[in-house]
């Protein structure tokens, strides 16, 4: 078999193992029919309390739970020395104390997740080239994101021109305001958590969501970045960290999200600043 040469069926890549077709030492991954298990849904968490001299129940919230999933193949290989060195890439793939493997499904829109192993990897000799496996691994964050990373950029919103001329009449000549905000689109299912990051100098910065329903969030910073200071807001984690250390005490305000369409994130501070910038990065999410 040739190298790179699909084995039909799903192609998987598990950190740098490509799942589904031939390595470049003829060694062959095949993914099983059912050896993708998990990643279609992930566990349901919700309350329910019974009324009292009713029929029916108060439904509390809804979340979502960790995603577990199974993965499962066979390993086929030239001669016993390469298989023997496959299932050792198998083991070494995914972290088990810390740190993540990105775990990325082709499917018509790719999707990807960080995964940790997460029970006892099962290896079987079939023969001395042939072994089938199974691996269990967790995404603790249960999205299934796009692999698409974007990102976008904006500086603080700024007008310019405008003059009303002293006349009889008066005749207004329109100023140009240039809005300080970034369009953001989520084509997924589920809400997305963007990584957002402050470059000073800039005076009490606030990153504000605007929402399809016209309501709008703020995540404020109470203290004034310098020049050459990045303040780096993580959405998903809910940490903020500058030079290394952590700032969250100085936040106020939810921290923004973007939900399955298109919003914009707002950037503001009370003193203008012509070099302060805000930069977004985000992925579209599947439930």
């Amino acid at each position: 078999m040739m190298p790179g040469m699909g084995l039909g069926g799903r192609r998987v890549d598990l950190g740098p193992l490509q799942l589904g077709q031939v390595d470049g030492q003829g060694v062959a991954w095949r993914i099983g029919a059912d050896g993708l298990q998990g990643w279609d849904s992930a566990e349901v968490r919700s309350s329910v309390t019974q009324r009292e001299a009713a029929h029916g129940a108060w439904m509390g919230p809804t979340y979502l739970g960790e995603r577990v999933i199974t993965l499962g193949g066979t390993i086929a290989a030239p001669s016993p020395q390469l298989l023997d060195g496959a299932v050792e890439q198998l083991l070494a793939a995914v972290p088990m104390e810390s740190g993540y493997a990105t775990l990325t499904v082709y499917e018509t829109v790719p999707k990807q997740a960080m995964v940790r192993q997460s029970g006892k990897p099962v290896i079987k000799y079939e023969t001395d080239t042939v072994v089938t496996w199974s691996l269990l691994v967790t995404a603790p964050d249960p999205r299934r994101y796009g692999t698409d990373l974007r990102t976008a950029s904006t500086g603080l919103p700024s007008t310019t021109g405008g003059l009303v001329l002293p006349a009889a009449t008066p005749w207004t000549l329109s100023a140009t305001t240039v809005t300080g905000f970034i369009s953001a689109t989520n084509e997924g299912s589920i809400a997305s958590l963007p990584a957002l990051s402050i470059a000073g100098p800039v005076q009490q910065p606030s990153v504000s969501v605007r929402y399809p329903d016209g309501t709008v969030t703020t995540l404020a910073y109470s203290q004034t970045l310098g020049a050459g200071d990045v303040l780096v807001l993580d959405c998903a984690a809910h940490t903020a960290v500058l030079g290394g250390a952590s700032r969250r005490r100085y936040l106020s305000g939810p921290w923004p999200s973007i939900p399955a369409s298109s919003v914009q994130i707002l950037f503001s501070a009370p003193v203008y600043s012509s070099t302060a910038q805000l930069t977004a990065t985000w992925r579209a999410a599947w439930k």
